[in-house]
């Protein structure tokens, strides 16, 4: 498998405003163009996290833990659509009910993403799909002995101490 670099997707202002259209290719190639993202923190009944295991043929940090579910936003698509989307497609779940938690920009060295925060509750089945490397629930106290070891993606560690603050 491998991401599809022709894949559409909207190019956003700061606010989520659609300003034009760009692909998957040209969003992560160092050019910046700021496109919307979708995260969902999915926490057990007991606290913990869900956390996915990226496979190694992703484009961005392929092999390391990250963000319950996170995904593009489709061109033509809303938030809420791509967030319910994303959570079937890479976790089986249908049924949750999401809170907004924050929207903000995340930029690295090839990519410029404005993320759209969310969380629930769900004990319900988990069930990783064939797009990821499974996953697993993590107690608070094993995400933070984890920290800054090169185990989780650097958007989740910086969401991770916000959406801790939030909760």
């Amino acid at each position: 498998m491998k991401d599809n670099s022709k894949e559409m997707f909207p190019i956003v202002d700061e606010e989520g405003n659609i300003t034009g259209a760009a692909t998957r290719g040209e969003c992560h190639n160092g050019s910046k163009l700021l496109h919307p993202v979708v995260h969902l923190h999915v926490f057990n009944g007991k606290g913990e996290l869900f956390l996915q295991k990226r496979p190694e043929w992703k484009d961005i940090q392929p092999g390391k833990w990250d963000t319950s579910v996170g995904g593009h936003v489709d061109l033509g698509e809303n938030v809420e659509t791509a967030l319910e989307r994303e959570a079937r497609e890479e976790l089986g779940i249908t049924n949750f009910t999401p809170q907004r938690l924050k929207h903000y920009v995340f930029e690295s060295e090839r990519e410029k993403e404005l993320v759209f925060s969310y969380k629930t509750v769900y004990d319900g089945p988990v069930l990783p799909s064939e797009e990821l490397e499974g996953g697993r629930f993590w107690s608070m106290k094993e995400i933070q002995e984890s920290i800054g070891k090169g185990v989780f993606t650097p958007n989740f560690e910086r969401e991770f101490q916000q959406v801790l603050n939030m909760i």
